[in-house]
């Protein structure tokens, strides 16, 4: 039920969602708010991408979609919906690396006792939807290679899925929005590792070597805060282009870049820093790139990779194919066993137990909601099956029709508590004294932040 007071200090028990303390619920406001903004483009740019490729402009869209761009050596004459995923998302994963290192570093990642929750819901949110897309593909007799896609629904698409409550309207607590962001983080680590491991097929070592040199020295000058543009630009290119022309998916140079940024202070730095010793340089690098990742470059993606013939036979061949089903029931059914289940668990084997705020309802709608994929799951299929391929189509109908269902299924579970929502939201935000921290945040520490947490 909803509280129009701080709750009062409680017995020395966890809590499976807990209110973050107010520096992490502002930083966490900022960044949702561009991800809102920027699923709303990623909504516009898919839709658009779908009509397109079902009018009488598809021959355009698909002569567009695989023009080939670029020089012969390196292997970067690629096609622009090449470009799209492999340079476009590269900032995406850039991003989700500043946050994800951030995260662990000062977020609410950095102690075991506030990470076990979203952690254990994320893992689970995986291996959960590979399970259940490995046993429909195999009880529907998918054959062949249709085994590749299973890593398919296991993403989240934290865009997406917030572009669909603000559609909604909805006033989801602070408490779940920090736990909706902090289990995207480490959904991306886990994609990202996926794709490296599972979709490399073939390695050329000494690429990947040659990439360390660049690497090296864009992590020598941002560790001392040079964030001279003109430096890290060509270094991170370099980077992108040795990682990409070794076989490995060049998405993971983004993440590799993103890991040497330095989080903490440091004592001292040269008299050619261009930020001081205290600055936060991922965050100082998040707060500029992610309206750039998150308005444009996955946006592009998108409209490269989801426009799917759906008239003329499309949604029948889809619906038959066991790859396809297995995605939809992945992202549906999987993310629901996964991420509620576990959280389920946790509450109920540990000394954990769920806010006073909320309700295993809420759990379940947001439980729900992450099984908006979209973005990775878009790009695992096109590493799986090979862009442009009949099943890798079938594979984006899949995703977009899985993503829609969970999308539907969440808001009708959410909305129906959202006055809830909004009270709670109103007593988080109170600022009687007019200091710009609100009231909830300085009268008593939420029983949540207790260390036995």
């Amino acid at each position: 039920m909803s509280r129009t007071t701080p709750p009062p200090e409680g017995p020395k028990r966890g809590r499976v969602f807990y209110r973050p303390s107010w520096t992490e619920a502002q930083y966490v406001g900022d960044a949702l708010r561009t991800e809102t903004i920027g699923g709303a483009v990623l909504l516009i740019a898919a839709v658009l991408a779908i009509i397109l490729a079902n009018s009488p402009a598809a021959d355009w869209y698909a002569s567009l979609r695989d023009t080939k761009v670029g020089p012969e050596w390196g292997h970067l004459n690629l096609t622009v919906g090449h470009w799209a995923a492999d340079g476009a998302l590269a900032i995406f994963f850039f991003v989700a690396g500043l946050e994800l290192k951030r995260e662990f570093i000062v977020g609410e990642l950095r102690t075991k006792a506030k990470a076990a929750v979203p952690v254990i819901a994320a893992v689970c949110g995986v291996i959960m939807p590979a399970v259940v897309f490995v046993i429909v593909v195999t009880s529907m007799g998918g054959e062949g290679d249709a085994l590749r896609g299973w890593a398919i629904p296991t993403a989240t698409d934290i865009a997406f899925a917030l572009a669909v409550l603000a559609v909604i309207g909805s006033h989801l607590p602070s408490a779940l929005r920090s736990f909706l962001l902090t289990l995207a983080v480490v959904d991306d680590l886990i994609a990202i590792t996926i794709i490296a491991i599972f979709y490399t097929d073939d390695l050329s070592v000494l690429p990947l070597l040659l990439s360390l040199i660049p690497l090296g020295a864009f992590a020598y000058l941002v560790q001392r805060r040079i964030g001279t543009w003109w430096l890290l630009v060509p270094l991170a290119a370099l980077t992108w282009g040795f990682v990409h022309a070794s076989g490995v998916h060049a998405t993971v140079a983004g993440v590799l870049l993103a890991l040497t940024v330095p989080v903490k202070p440091r004592k001292s730095v040269p008299s050619l820093s261009t930020m001081p010793p205290d600055e936060d340089v991922a965050h100082r690098f998040e707060h500029r790139l992610r309206p750039l990742s998150a308005g444009v470059a996955v946006p592009v993606f998108a409209f490269f990779s989801s426009g799917v013939a759906i008239i003329g036979g499309g949604l029948a061949a889809t619906l038959s194919d066991p790859v396809a089903v297995g995605v939809i029931l992945g992202l549906v059914v999987g993310k629901l066993i996964g991420v509620f289940g576990s959280t389920w668990l946790m509450a109920r084997f540990t000394n954990a137990e769920l806010h006073d705020d909320l309700t295993w309802s809420d759990v379940a709608g947001l439980s729900v909601l992450t099984g908006v994929g979209f973005t990775v799951s878009l790009l695992v299929g096109e590493l799986a099956f090979g862009a442009g391929s009949d099943r890798d189509e079938h594979v984006k109908l899949g995703i977009i029709i899985g993503s829609l269902t969970a999308a539907v299924i969440a808001s009708v579970i959410l909305r129906r508590r959202n006055a809830v929502y909004r009270r709670i939201e109103e007593n988080e935000t109170r600022d009687s004294d007019g200091d710009g921290i609100p009231d909830w945040y300085q009268e008593q520490p939420d029983p949540g932040s207790s260390s036995t947490r």
